[in-house]
């Protein structure tokens, strides 16, 4: 079946909602206007209850079927990017430095949609916790709603998330019934010598060489102590040192993003690297200082919420156009907090043509909002069938 006729029928409402949440971008979790918005929208919906205040600016509002049954949370995150935006569009962002460059306007007019057609129709058992998060991108507030209580307090059965997907075509669907984000870590080297002139280097302690050394050999960790079937991934990102051609620098620094899937290639990986970085600033006679801070665990699927959401996706959106097995990716995602917490399941929405994610000239198509929405409402009446 396409769009709900009822979706479709307000979907020019959702294309306004996303376009004023476009201008306004928040960041982290200081997401106040984006929050008092969407607490205004439902309270005209008529939904029956809206908890505000969670992770700061997360919101889980909810509504009640038509009798008794379980409790289905549905999220969508807030927060947006610190970049300048490029689109020249009508509704580009009006805060210099920030924009919504990963969507997360579309995902927040998808649940409003979903929210809308469900407190008018309410054709359900049970109730359904709309969960609108902060700090997805930095900080972690899936992390932090789970950690006040989230689950608990609404008695949360399952939770399912939807991320949209530019150049993937519009409407078609992604999942898996396993590991579908990796976990990530960063790593921030920092290495002190001694500095002095570029002409005398035999006086210095020049830590250059050795932050070359510690870059090339990390990529050893992929190549030749992680299993070759074991996905993982270490880029370097970032490399600074020095202030001018002849100066030896007193100090460099890098920093490296590390994904992987399983809590042994994460162990390994932080340890195969305060072993290289202690080792080459032994060698080169620096100073090593080493920050590694474990961030998001992999986002893991259930394998039966993930069948059953295919199934919702194959009904709107057609056989042919949803892959319910398809590879794991390098990316991460806070809503794995919210999968270690309860059974369900993530999948991925294509937009159609368009920039990157977290590209300065990305922009949602509004056109995918009533397909996520309505994506969302029937996943509700499917699971929680009324009557």
């Amino acid at each position: 079946m396409p769009v709900l006729n009822r979706i479709a029928d307000f979907a020019p409402e959702m294309t306004a909602w996303r376009r004023h949440l476009h201008e306004r971008p928040e960041l982290e979790f200081d997401c106040s206007e984006t929050a008092a918005f969407i607490s205004e929208r439902l309270r005209d919906f008529g939904v029956d209850a809206i908890h505000e205040g969670i992770a700061k600016t997360g919101i889980v509002a909810v509504i009640e079927g038509r009798g008794p049954g379980r409790t289905i949370g549905l999220r969508a995150d807030m927060d947006a990017l610190p970049l300048d935006e490029v689109t020249g569009a009508d509704w580009a962002s009006k805060v210099p430095g920030r924009m919504h460059a990963c969507g997360h306007d579309g995902h927040v007019t998808m649940l409003l949609g979903a929210a809308k057609y469900l407190a008018e129709t309410r054709n359900f058992s049970g109730r359904v916790a709309l969960i609108f998060q902060p700090a997805e991108e930095e900080g972690g507030g899936g992390e932090v709603m789970v950690r006040e209580g989230m689950m608990e307090r609404f008695e949360i059965d399952e939770v399912y998330g939807i991320h949209n997907v530019p150049n993937l075509p519009l409407g078609h669907f992604y999942t898996n019934p396993g590991p579908l984000l990796a976990a990530v870590d960063t790593a921030t080297v920092r290495l002190t010598g001694k500095g002095g002139h570029g002409a005398t280097p035999h006086e210095t302690v020049d830590p250059i060489p050795a932050l070359i050394g510690i870059a090339g050999a990390l990529q050893t960790i992929v190549s030749r102590n992680v299993h070759a079937l074991d996905q993982f991934v270490l880029s370097v990102t970032q490399v600074h040192s020095g202030t001018a051609s002849n100066i030896v620098p007193e100090t460099a620094m890098l920093t490296a993003t590390i994904r992987s899937f399983t809590p042994e290639v994460r162990d390994l990986a932080e340890k195969r690297l305060r072993e290289i970085v202690e080792g080459h600033a032994a060698a080169y006679g620096v100073r090593a200082e080493i920050d590694y801070e474990r961030g998001y665990p992999p986002t893991v699927n259930h394998p039966g919420p993930a069948a059953f959401a295919a199934e919702v996706a194959r009904e709107v959106a057609g056989a042919a156009a949803v892959d319910a097995e398809s590879d794991r990716e390098m990316g991460a995602e806070d809503f794995a907090y919210m999968l270690e917490a309860r059974p369900g399941a993530y999948l991925f929405l294509g937009t159609g043509p368009g920039a990157g994610l977290h590209h300065p000239a990305f922009d949602f198509n509004d056109e995918a909002a009533p397909m996520g929405a309505t994506f969302f409402a029937r996943l509700v009446e499917r699971a929680l069938p009324a009557g």
